[in-house]
């Protein structure tokens, strides 16, 4: 069997290398603060990310999305213990799920019918497809 090593692979076109049309490697990732001032701590094909408020977030790409049927993956987390389950969930509209951004929202539970919002100290997302 041979060993192939290599330190970047690029698809001959451009773009994400593919394996039976399959990309190998997410379009775009990102992770960040998301507590006081936003920072990003690590990315690729994320340009910034913009804090709408308690635990809402806009990220937004590097290169547009060649439509809106990514698939996004996202996770959330606290440097702290927590009693209550948190969700990094993806606002599905229009606008806020387009080819240049998607916006996520951090809820930590319910108070009847009212979601409390909480700020990510450790907040992730991951795309796949969509170039």
């Amino acid at each position: 069997m041979s060993t192939i090593k290599a330190n970047d692979i690029q698809n001959a076109s451009g773009g994400i290398p593919t394996v039976k049309s399959q990309q190998l490697i997410p379009t775009a990732w990102v992770n960040f603060n998301g507590t006081g001032t936003v920072a990003i701590r690590d990315s690729e094909g994320v340009s910034s990310i913009t804090d709408n408020g308690t635990g809402d977030y806009t990220i937004n790409f590097s290169t547009p999305m060649a439509d809106t049927n990514f698939s996004a993956l996202l996770s959330m987390g606290h440097t702290t213990a927590y009693n209550a389950g948190y969700l990094l969930v993806i606002r599905e509209t229009s606008t806020y799920r387009t080819t240049s951004l998607i916006r996520t929202l951090c809820n930590n539970g319910h108070n009847g019918n009212t979601p409390y919002s909480s700020d990510a100290d450790i907040a992730s997302i991951q795309i796949m497809g969509g170039q």
